[in-house]
């Protein structure tokens, strides 16, 4: 018998609030994170990202720790993981794992010209000081994926649990904007001049934006705010930075992952997909959603809220789209106004209230590769 797979809790840390809870009320009210940015140190001309500030990251981080030696990617991964670790009670023995999820790490330590700068720039570095932090007994394991790392994380929790190595995986995920990650997108002109408008006619590209997310993945029901039915993930190999035209990994991520979880296409109520704003992944979504049949399904992006949070964003969309289904609601793809996209698909204008049972989350990322996963709600029976 293959073990259920639950997550049981959740923390995001984001522009728009600490916790779960502010997001969600921030989402409400329609605020979003992206602002215009004049940074030089980040960037030379003025810039619209999703942006934290360093003095509510450094005040909270205080409330839990005066250690000083933490970078600032790491403060914030220890944020979101704390009372995630707290609220579980779960003992950190040799039967929880943790994984740490990322695109580029503490790539910014590679501005310091020194052997130790550039040793904290390791991926493994940064997963050993936060594992550290909460005492993990087990060795962490890195997920680096371009952008499918958050939501692939998701998955490789559930296989592991399944394959009764761990019990419990403890998982975060997190990126910030950087000088790197800014001259990166605009060297491939990928930039949106105004804050991103996902699968919209006049979109022009991204916005940038930092976050980290994390959750707990269990084999427990007890607790569960979902459970996690299916998974896929497929690498079409199409181009270092460019999206299958014809949507092909997407299309068998989201083929397999529905097979997994023995539901047909029809029965999902929601997807909360990848919608970074840029011509070719929009239209490579719309076309993999279409073959599928899923073009009456409602889908949003929450770029339009966030930015794309690079690792970060399958994640933090996914602890989002948690409380949409927990609270049978859908939230507004930001910036949308007028289809931009070939194929017709169904993206929420403004939020409504519906029934939420199962819906899906897909990423895809630089190098082709693509992630979808299948959640039900958790129906707790009353007593």
């Amino acid at each position: 018998m293959i073990k259920e797979i639950y997550i049981t809790e959740t923390n995001c840390i984001t522009p728009l609030g600490f916790d779960v809870e502010s997001n969600i009320e921030a989402i409400l009210r329609g605020d979003s994170g992206i602002q215009l940015h004049h940074d030089v140190s980040l960037m030379p001309n003025s810039f619209y990202a999703s942006i934290i500030s360093d003095e509510k990251i450094n005040s909270a981080f205080a409330k839990i720790s005066s250690e000083t030696k933490y970078s600032r990617l790491e403060k914030m991964m220890i944020l979101a993981l704390e009372p995630v670790i707290k609220n579980s009670g779960i003992e950190l023995n040799s039967k929880t794992a943790f994984i740490l999820s990322t695109t580029k790490g503490n790539v910014t330590a590679l501005k310091n010209n020194s052997e130790e700068s550039f040793n904290n720039a390791h991926l493994d570095i940064l997963a050993k000081n936060v594992a550290e932090f909460f005492n993990f007994q087990t060795q962490p394991i890195v997920i680096s994926n371009a952008c499918v790392s958050g939501i692939l994380a998701v998955s490789v929790a559930k296989r592991m649990i399944q394959s009764e190595l761990y019990d419990n995986i403890f998982v975060v995920a997190g990126d910030e904007v950087s000088e790197f990650v800014l001259s990166g997108f605009n060297a491939f002109q990928a930039m949106s001049e105004l804050p991103c408008k996902p699968y919209s006619k006049n979109r022009t590209g991204v916005s940038l934006g930092e976050a980290t997310a994390a959750v707990l993945v269990s084999a427990e029901a007890k607790n569960a705010k979902i459970k996690v039915i299916g998974d896929s993930s497929i690498n079409d190999a199409n181009h270092i930075s460019g999206p299958s035209r014809t949507g092909e990994g997407l299309f068998r991520s989201i083929e397999n992952a529905l097979k997994e979880a023995k539901i047909e296409a029809q029965k999902l109520d929601y997807i909360s997909a990848h919608g970074t704003a840029t011509p070719f992944n929009d239209e490579m979504e719309a076309i993999a959603f279409s073959r599928l049949n899923l073009q009456n399904v409602p889908v949003n992006s929450l770029k339009g809220f966030y930015g794309h949070t690079l690792g970060a964003s399958g994640l933090l969309e996914t602890v989002i789209a948690i409380e949409s289904v927990n609270q049978n609601r859908l939230f507004e793809s930001k910036g949308f106004d007028e289809i931009g996209v070939s194929e017709s698909i169904n993206v929420i204008e403004k939020n409504e209230e519906t029934n939420i049972d199962f819906f899906l989350k897909t990423a895809s990322g630089f190098g082709g590769c693509n992630t979808a996963v299948v959640f039900e709600k958790v129906k707790h029976e009353l007593h």
